[in-house]
């Protein structure tokens, strides 16, 4: 039998990878990880979720002292931006929460290779010109920004999500072009700093994949809050003069041009595969139209011994799921059973408020059969209500017949916490009668989950 350097090599140390090694070593198997970056964590750690939380919470305060919010209660402040220092504490955490992986790896003896690795052969790469060889090598190079064709990204004026969280100054005007997650999570931070933002979407309506009913209710408190939208609008073209863009746009179903100045354009209209340069073509492996890798469902390619997770195969490029398959993948190397139920995977918007969403939207469970729907507004929760917060709703979908619940939709400040009781209960197969007869502590936002759950039935008590 040949003999190999490690049994497990990941490639990729970003939420999939490093989760993937670290589980794998801690099932006993000798494992490494390449990475090309200068610390662990990939996109999300160093340049996603993690820093633009970081400034979307530091935005949030700002915006609470500068609007009136902090005034509503009694906390009179005037409120001036250190830009610099907002800046500061998002590298600070990234700094904590990447050295913080480094230190698990040394923990859990997990060799980091320090480069990136291109496939020789299916058991063997080649990391910044060394062999290295593996009995089981798993893909997880995760995902990057797509291109809009003819659009150069100068990291000065016209802006990836990396550059949209690096700005030195707030911009007067922002355009950004995409109405999804990206856009509307990063043109919130400079919102709320007092840039004027307007969002570009190609399509009627913006957040697509999510609820019909969040997606419209969602575009309201947004405009209310001051962001403008140009939707079913098709971006042309971008110039840049002198630092500053002009964007040429005309509505996607033919009609008039027309040109929008900016100081900055944030294009952000979604992720690709990161496949080039891994040498795919190697061990014969093919992509899939989407430029993404095929995996059966334990994670394994059509080539024995390689493996793949994360945003390089099918499904949704979040963070979460790609953790969940990283430890699936090495329990399944290990010759346990890891599995992932893809169908529960949720979806979060770190918008003030927050989005969430679990399961099908109403729009795909109404395709698939007969529902129920149930809905709270957050006005009749005591606490949202007690917060200011009145803005929002659970929504909670099951089928007419089971009462088996099939989705579970939120807009409120702290929807993303919320949304792991629905995808907890769903995951058990609850039904909306079980979510409505379980005790929720007063006052708390979550008691609009067991509202809108007994609204399933007919019957909820505070609207």
């Amino acid at each position: 039998m040949a003999e190999y350097d490690y049994d497990v090599l990941v490639i990729g140390a970003g939420p999939g990878g490093y989760v993937a090694a670290i589980r794998a070593a801690q099932l006993g198997l000798k494992t490494a990880c390449a990475e090309s970056r200068e610390t662990l964590g990939g996109t999300c750690l160093n340049v996603g979720c993690i820093p633009s939380k970081a400034m979307l919470h530091a935005s949030e305060y700002f915006d609470a002292a500068a609007n009136g919010a902090m005034a509503k209660m009694g906390i009179k402040v005037t409120p001036e931006l250190d830009l610099e220092a907002m800046h500061g504490q998002r590298l600070d955490a990234v700094k904590g929460l990447t050295g913080g992986i480094e230190f698990l790896f040394k923990k859990n003896k997990v060799t980091w290779l320090k480069g990136r690795a291109s496939f020789e052969d299916a058991h063997s790469v080649t990391v910044n010109g060394e062999e290295v060889t593996a009995k089981n090598i798993v893909i997880a190079t995760g995902s990057s920004v797509t291109p809009l064709p003819g659009v150069e990204i100068d990291q000065k004026v016209v802006v990836d999500s990396t550059g949209a969280l690096e700005l030195p100054k707030v911009p007067g005007k922002m355009v950004v072009i995409g109405g999804g997650v990206i856009g509307l999570e990063l043109g919130s931070v400079w919102r709320r700093l007092g840039a004027e933002v307007t969002v570009v979407e190609y399509l009627d309506q913006i957040l697509p994949g999510f609820d019909g009913d969040v997606r419209k209710e969602a575009a309201k408190i947004f405009k209310k809050q001051g962001i403008a939208f140009k939707t079913g609008t098709k971006v042309t073209g971008v110039t840049v003069n002198g630092g500053k863009a002009t964007v040429s746009v005309e509505p996607a179903k033919g009609g008039d041009a027309e040109q929008i100045e900016a100081d900055v354009v944030l294009v952000s209209i979604g992720r690709k595969p990161n496949t080039d340069g891994l040498g795919l073509d190697k061990i014969g492996l093919e992509l899939n139209q989407r430029g993404q890798i095929e995996t059966d469902h334990s994670f394994r390619t059509k080539v024995d011994g390689v493996w793949a997770i994360g945003d390089v195969i099918p499904g949704p490029m979040l963070a979460h799921k790609a953790e969940d398959e990283g430890i699936a993948v090495a329990e399944n190397i290990a010759g346990q059973t890891g599995i992932v139920n893809h169908d529960l995977i949720p979806s979060v918007v770190y918008t003030w408020p927050e989005i969430a969403g679990v399961g099908l939207t109403e729009e795909t469970a109404k395709e698939k059969g007969e529902i129920k729907v149930g809905k709270f507004p957050m006005a009749g929760n005591s606490r949202a209500k007690t917060n200011h917060e009145p803005e929002g709703f659970v929504k909670v979908i099951a089928d007419a017949k089971s009462d088996r619940v099939l989705g579970v939709w939120i807009i409120t400040s702290v929807a993303g916490t919320m949304i792991a009781q629905a995808t907890q209960a769903m995951e058990f197969g609850a039904t909306s009668e079980d979510i409505a007869y379980t005790c929720h502590a007063h006052p708390t936002h979550s008691e609009a989950i067991k509202e809108a759950a007994m609204a399933v039935q007919g019957k909820p008590i505070h609207v």
